[in-house]
């Protein structure tokens, strides 16, 4: 009975095991590894393209009270695509401002515009926007907020009318002495005859010998009285020859005079590298035109140079061709300061002048925007303190300029200008006494001119003839 028993129960165990063997019955997890195996056989997801974005320029990048930046993005793919936009906002003196971030959806196969604002208005000023796009950087640029109500205190000093009235008695009388006229055969033509004029200035520092300064000089010939315009130049490169064909086409609409001031230009090159024929070499004594006799208001750089416009004006008063009651100016950069240093210093007052991105305004926070001419004052500042220095420069400062000037202004910027940024051209233009006054922005120009200066400038000259 016993083995009977036993043989049952060993019967029952291997029936058991067979039952349970893996080639006898289906596992519970063969569902799980088909669906895997099906996942395999699908075909991979495509991977999708970023978005395109823009930054396109609006509201000419000047705003009132609160920028309203656009962003344009293009979403490439057959899906919605996620967009992170943020935009962090800072002063054209690098400090911080907000930072404004908005989550937003472009459509499948689409285009859209998405604008981004602060909360707040911004105060009067220059801003710098750097823009991202899923933390992709898109773009980096200068606007402004009511650039007409930015405040530029002037800050000249008590004798700042005498020290320019008492550089203005050192100008040296002119006649046969002082002024001396080399005509150019190759450039001048029947409408028009063009000469290199020299002409004799103030000394660099009070009790020195007078200080010649050169130009190119346009005549024309037709025996009539023309309106007189005049041409500053910037700070010389010594890249380009001087200038002696002028925006008016050398057609003898005006007398004309392209202005080399002292140690720049036709003074600072020698005859192989002027096209003039003329057999003479000119030099630079003054080094760095900024740096000369830095801190010494009476010897510096720009007492001297402001006095060379101031003597071209009384020059082309003694030319027989000059209706001096038409009397223009026109300049860039350095040209453009120039521009206001004879409108506000001239014994002969202008009908107009239209400084292009000017140079030399508002030293104080011009010099916490860009590093030039900064790094060079810091320089050669000596033992002048902070406060000692700007007062030094307030003398030569447009902003202080302009508070004498009320002739007709066409003033312009370039916002992304990082030589003489914006704030440093609405610096003199906001303290002028003119009511005919006028700023141009050129969005995303740097420091250059306009493309259409020269012919803009002229009808702006035109219209504002007697």
């Amino acid at each position: 009975m016993l083995m009977k028993k036993t043989r049952t129960l060993l019967i029952a165990v291997l029936a058991c095991a067979f039952v349970l063997s893996p080639g006898c019955v289906k596992p519970q997890d063969e569902p799980e590894k088909q669906e895997q195996e099906q996942e395999k056989e699908k075909e991979p997801e495509p991977e999708l393209e970023p978005l395109t974005s823009k930054i396109p320029v609006t509201e000419n990048w000047i705003f009132s009270g609160r920028p309203a930046i656009t962003f344009h993005l293009t979403n490439p793919n057959s899906v919605p695509m996620a967009a992170t936009l943020k935009i962090y906002f800072t002063t054209d003196q690098k400090a911080s401002v907000a930072t404004v971030l908005k989550e937003e959806e472009v459509p499948a196969n689409g285009v859209k515009d998405f604008v981004v604002s602060p909360d707040e208005d911004f105060a009067p000023g220059f801003y710098n926007a750097k823009c991202t796009v899923n933390g992709k950087s898109i773009r980096s640029f200068v606007f402004g907020v009511d650039p007409f109500d930015i405040v530029s205190a002037p800050d000249m000093q008590a004798d700042f009318d005498a020290f320019w009235e008492a550089a203005r008695a050192d100008l040296p009388a002119l006649d046969a002495t002082s002024v001396t006229l080399t005509e150019i055969p190759a450039k001048s033509n029947a409408a028009c005859k063009v000469y290199l004029a020299e002409i004799l200035s103030v000394p660099d520092e009070p009790g020195g010998d007078p200080v010649f300064f050169r130009g190119y000089y346009l005549e024309p010939q037709d025996g009539k009285k023309h309106p007189v315009l005049i041409h500053f130049q910037g700070y010389d490169t010594l890249n380009k020859p001087p200038k002696m064909s002028c925006p008016s086409g050398n057609d003898g609409t005006f007398a004309e005079f392209y202005v080399s001031h002292r140690g720049q230009y036709i003074n600072h090159r020698t005859a192989d590298k002027r096209d003039d024929g003329i057999a003479r070499d000119f030099e630079n004594i003054y080094g760095d035109w900024f740096a000369y006799h830095f801190g010494n208001k009476d010897g510096y750089y720009y007492r001297g140079a402001f006095m060379d416009c101031v003597q071209t004006v009384r020059f082309m008063a003694t030319r027989p061709t000059s209706n001096m009651d038409n009397l223009f100016a026109e300049g860039s950069s350095q040209g453009g300061a120039l521009c206001y240093a004879a409108a506000a210093l001239s014994d002969i007052p202008f009908n107009a002048i239209a400084p292009n991105v000017a140079f030399l305004g508002d030293y104080p926070d011009y010099f916490k925007i860009v590093s030039w001419p900064a790094n060079v004052a810091k320089a050669n500042k000596g033992s002048m303190t902070d406060d000692q220095m700007y007062a030094f420069l307030s003398y030569f400062d447009t902003k202080n300029l302009a508070t004498r000037i009320s002739c007709a202004v066409w003033a312009t910027s370039g916002l992304q200008d990082g030589t003489c940024p914006p704030h440093t051209n609405l610096a003199p233009f906001n303290n002028l006494k003119s009511t005919d006054k006028h700023m141009s922005f050129y969005p995303e120009m740097q420091h250059d001119y306009p493309k259409t200066w020269f012919s803009d400038i002229n009808t702006f000259f035109k219209e504002r003839m007697k």
